[in-house]
C-alpha cells in the first residue's frame, strides 16, 4: 500500500496493486472515492491510522464506476460501517456483477503482446482483484452535486463503462477522473494521459468524446484511477489522451 497525503489539500491518494482510490476530508468527515481491490480494506485501516482518523468519520463511499478494481471493499464498507455507496444508475447492474463487464477487445490479446502489463496483472492476481464482492445495495446518482463530504460535482463521462463518472471538486481545483483518463494503462503498462485500452473499455469512441466534461472544469490537478497525479491542467491531459487515441 502506498499513501500520498494531501495530494491536493484534504485529498489523500491510496494505491493498491497499481490502482488508486481516495479519501476526501471535510471538517472532520470523510468520503471514500472508489474502494480499490479486494484486499484494500486492510489499506483503509492502515491509512486511517496514519492520518489519525477513524472509520467512524467515513460518511459515504462514491464509486466512479463499478469495475472489479474499483469496487474492492465497497460492500464491506456498506455493511460494516453502515455508509451509503453511491453508484451512477447506469453502473448498478455492473456493481452487482462486477466480473461481467463490456470491453472492446480480448484481454488475452494484451497479455500476449504487452509484456509491460504483466507485473500489473500479476499484482491484480495477488490482491484478488478479479474476484470482488458484489455490491448488494447502492444509492443511485445521476448528476448534480453529491450530498457527501467534499460536495463533489458529478461529471458524466461514459465510455469506459456506461455509467462512468468523474468528480469535480472546485474548491480544491481538482478532478478525480476515475478511469475516464488514466496515467497508467494496466493492460499495456504505458504511462501518460490516455484512455484505458479496449481490454477494459466498453466504448472508446464515446470515452474520448466524454472528455469534454473534464476539460470544461479548467481544473489544475487530475487524480486518476491508475498512475500518478497530473498537475499540468486537465485540459492538457485531455488533449494528450485524445492524441494518443484508443488502443
Amino acid at each position: 500500500m502506498e499513501l500520498e497525503t494531501d495530494v491536493v489539500p484534504g485529498i489523500h491518494r491510496v494505491e493498491d496493486a497499481y490502482t488508486n482510490w481516495y479519501l476526501v476530508e471535510e471538517h472532520g468527515r470523510l468520503t471514500v472515492v472508489d474502494t480499490g481491490v479486494r484486499g484494500s480494506w486492510e489499506s483503509l485501516v492502515e491509512a486511517l491510522g496514519r492520518l489519525g482518523r477513524s472509520a467512524s468519520e467515513i460518511e459515504a463511499v462514491v464509486l466512479t464506476h463499478a469495475h472489479f478494481d474499483h469496487i474492492g471493499f465497497a460492500e464491506r464498507a456498506r455493511t460494516e460501517l453502515g455508509v451509503p455507496v453511491w453508484v451512477h444508475e447506469n453502473d448498478i447492474p455492473l456493481s452487482r456483477h462486477p466480473q461481467q463487464y463490456a470491453h472492446e477487445r480480448p484481454r488475452s490479446l494484451y497479455l500476449a503482446t504487452q509484456p509491460k502489463a504483466l507485473p500489473i496483472v500479476g499484482a491484480f492476481l495477488r490482491a484478488g482483484a478479479f474476484w470482488p464482492t458484489p455490491l448488494r445495495a447502492a444509492t443511485r446518482y445521476t448528476n448534480g452535486t453529491l450530498p457527501v463530504p467534499g460536495s463533489p460535482r458529478v461529471l458524466f463521462t461514459p465510455g469506459h463503462t456506461l455509467g462512468h463518472c468523474a468528480l469535480h471538486l472546485p474548491e480544491r481545483d481538482a478532478v478525480i477522473a476515475g478511469d475516464a483518463v488514466v496515467m497508467l494503462d494496466p493492460y499495456r503498462g504505458t504511462t501518460g494521459p490516455q484512455i484505458v485500452s479496449g481490454a477494459a473499455t466498453a466504448d472508446s469512441e464515446r470515452n474520448l468524446a466524454s472528455l469534454d466534461a473534464l476539460a470544461e472544469t479548467g481544473a489544475q490537478t487530475m487524480l486518476t484511477g491508475h498512475g500518478k497525479p497530473w498537475r499540468q491542467g486537465v485540459q492538457s491531459a485531455v488533449e494528450q489522451a485524445r492524441a494518443a487515441g484508443p488502443s
